[in-house]
């Protein structure tokens, strides 16, 4: 009995260091890999994991999702006609659902840009399909080609929406799509170039689930299942 306790107590800790209040998060990430951009190392090709332009980091709250995307390697973003004159792309045709909150930064630090969101529309991504929802700048002169914005990263929340629902992908499984402006160290792209980048459905992990009060009913049920059979062999 005493080895049990030693173990439940050791479960109880992990948990609380893991999981305050046992709180459950549900997160998945996608790597930003597939490309059309001008260059012949990536035109309509992909890069590596580990070269990646960005990655889209989606996370469950109530019921909605929080998106954030970070690019790589000095990339940053632009609006040009090949991401359908967009920020940043993806699915949502549900009804009742918008987009909120959004936020821009420079590697992390706050940067103004005006940004609107829209979902239920339609428009084409060049090489990647048509999607039903986008970012832009709202005013277009301020993103625009040469009016490229210092921004790499871009934060906002997408209402009344699930994982699985944002995750879907259009026609060609694409499910996001970023239009950027290749930084100066961005393999497989030279500094400069322009085009969109897309991560698509085959790229997504399982989700991170935080483990809450379920995880620690399971790892004491474990635990107890070892004890019993650690008294059996004895």
């Amino acid at each position: 009995m005493q080895k049990l306790l030693i173990l439940i107590a050791t479960a109880l800790v992990a948990c609380g260091f893991a999981t305050p209040g046992f709180a459950t998060t549900i997160s998945d990430t996608f790597l930003l890999t597939s490309c059309h951009i001008s260059s012949s190392a990536c035109n309509g090709g992909d890069v590596s994991n580990a070269n990646a332009f960005g990655s889209v980091v989606l996370t469950q709250s109530g019921a909605n999702v929080n998106v954030s995307v970070t690019l790589n390697n000095g990339d940053r973003f632009v609006e040009t006609g090949s991401g359908g004159g967009n920020l940043f792309d993806f699915n949502d045709a549900i009804a009742g659902s918008s987009i909120t909150g959004i936020t821009t930064t420079l590697n992390g630090v706050p940067t103004a840009l005006a940004a609107t969101g829209v979902t239920n529309t339609s428009f084409q991504a060049d090489g990647f399909g048509f999607f039903t929802a986008d970012v832009h700048c709202t005013n277009v002169a301020d993103c625009n080609g040469g009016s490229t914005p210092n921004i790499n990263d871009l934060h906002f929340t997408v209402t009344n929406i699930s994982l699985a629902q944002i995750e879907t992908g259009n026609a060609g499984g694409f499910v996001f799509v970023a239009d950027i402006f290749c930084g100066a160290t961005q393999p497989g792209c030279t500094g400069g170039l322009t085009g969109p980048v897309d991560a698509h459905i085959a790229s997504v992990p399982g989700p991170i689930v935080g483990a809450g009060l379920p995880g620690l009913l399971g790892m004491l049920g474990f635990g107890g299942l070892w004890w019993r059979r650690k008294r059996q062999v004895a």
